[in-house]
């Protein structure tokens, strides 16, 4: 296990990640937000979906990923239609212009990534990648894991509570 100093570090930097993703935000078109970006990433990597799929790969609740689809489907880069299965639901899936624009916002990434890193080399690119990934893996769901620390803080304040009473005075 780490030595207590370097998960301090590690916490450093992975608040300047905060950063970093507000800068890669900038450069995407003004008609494409972050969270729209978003939900054609996912969907040009996974295919198409479910809503409820969709908001637990963004690790978001329905109402923010219900606004996100109506943005993109009112721009055409989505459709949606019923699921053969549950009429209720809503297949969701790129159209052209979804994946014309997706390929603008892959672009716009890769270009900026590469003028940021164009001193590292190929191989430290891919070491970065592989620890991302990773430290990716190692939370899990982001969901699962921020319900953990909901069970925590109010394990915490349980305890503080308790001790407020145990106090002399």
């Amino acid at each position: 296990m780490a030595a207590q100093s370097q998960y301090e570090e590690l916490a450093r930097q992975l608040s300047a990640i905060g950063a970093i993703k507000r800068g890669l935000s900038r450069i995407l078109p003004p008609e494409c937000p972050t969270g729209s970006a978003a939900v054609l990433s996912l969907l040009g990597r996974h295919g198409e979906m479910r809503m409820s799929r969709l908001a637990e790969l963004l690790a978001v609740d329905m109402s923010v990923t219900s606004r996100h689809v109506a943005h993109v489907a009112e721009r055409g880069w989505i459709e949606r239609s019923p699921d053969p299965a549950d009429r209720r639901s809503r297949i969701l899936r790129l159209t052209a212009a979804g994946n014309d624009m997706l390929g603008v916002l892959a672009e716009r990434h890769i270009e900026s990534l590469a003028r940021t890193l164009s001193d590292w080399s190929d191989d430290e690119v891919g070491q970065l990648n592989v620890l991302l990934e990773r430290l990716r893996a190692s939370f899990g769901n982001c969901r699962a894991w921020a319900g953990h620390h909901e069970q925590i803080r109010a394990h915490e304040q349980t305890r503080t509570s308790a001790q407020t009473r145990v106090s002399p005075a």
